[in-house]
């Protein structure tokens, strides 16, 4: 039930974006994905999700290789992905994006079955991202950390329909947040982790440039530098690589008090 990434190679012509890039994602576990601009990170993130087609390598989910599958064929074996500018339905009501993938599996025959089908599960998903009293709002008139919260929504909505252990991948869920935003969702990102009505916590991994979105948050960090993986460990190994400082953090760099600890008062 790993997420296995295995000599990932991504060529774009003579441009050499990821270059034999391996690590692991468990269940349960929290990876961040970090570099500066021009690392790899998106690449590598395309490569998994389904985006881009590998030069050479191979990416595992439950055993099974998946690095040939369509997108759609991820997400029927437990794989979702958002995006790092959030990716809705904007004429749909909020209630009705998530209903979308809820009723996914049992096939939509028209717009109009959505006000006819069971709301339950859709409106579990919205209280769970703390979008419950914005069911009937139109997502476009949404505020944008709302916006990325609906994404997430619609994303857990996909893996519920999906009878397999649950990877999912976030492009950058902090970006374009403020603080307290970010503080929120990173918690929320955290507790999908933990095991829930007996079923395993689910693996996540996700790419990100807020430190503060990192340090405190992951379980473990992946650092991509020039296309290739230049350090990997706890976010306290990496805040003390040299290499990472002088390539990316910046020498005199200090984890600040993590979103989540602020946002709970621990600073």
């Amino acid at each position: 039930m790993t997420l296995q990434v295995q000599g990932l190679v991504k060529h774009f012509g003579g441009v050499q974006a990821v270059k034999g890039v391996s690590f692991t994602v468990a269940p349960g576990e929290c990876v961040a994905l970090i570099g500066p601009n021009g690392a790899g990170k998106s690449t590598t993130f395309a490569c998994i999700a389904g985006q881009h087609a590998l030069t050479a390598g191979q990416v595992l989910w439950n055993g099974q290789r998946i690095d040939t599958l369509r997108p759609a064929q991820r997400l029927q074996r437990g794989m979702a992905r958002t995006f790092q500018v959030a990716q809705t339905f904007e004429a749909l009501t909020v209630l009705q994006n998530v209903q979308l993938l809820t009723q996914y599996p049992r096939g939509l025959k028209a717009y109009n079955v959505l006000d006819l089908a069971d709301r339950t599960q859709a409106m579990a998903l919205l209280a769970q991202v703390g979008l419950a009293d914005w069911a009937q709002a139109s997502a476009q008139s949404l505020p944008y950390g709302a916006k990325k919260r609906l994404e997430l929504a619609m994303a857990l909505a996909g893996l519920q329909a999906a009878d397999a252990p649950h990877l999912l991948l976030l492009d950058e869920p902090a970006a374009g947040l403020a603080p307290s935003e970010r503080a929120h969702t990173m918690q929320l990102v955290q507790s999908l982790t933990r095991p829930q009505a007996g079923r395993a916590g689910m693996a996540v991994l996700y790419t990100e440039h807020n430190m503060d979105a990192v340090f405190g948050v992951a379980d473990r960090v992946l650092v991509l530098i020039d296309g290739t993986l230049a350090a990997q460990g706890s976010p306290e190994h990496i805040a003390q690589d040299a290499t990472v400082r002088q390539r990316y953090l910046g020498q005199w760099w200090q984890p600040a008090p993590s979103a989540t600890d602020a946002e709970a008062g621990h600073v």
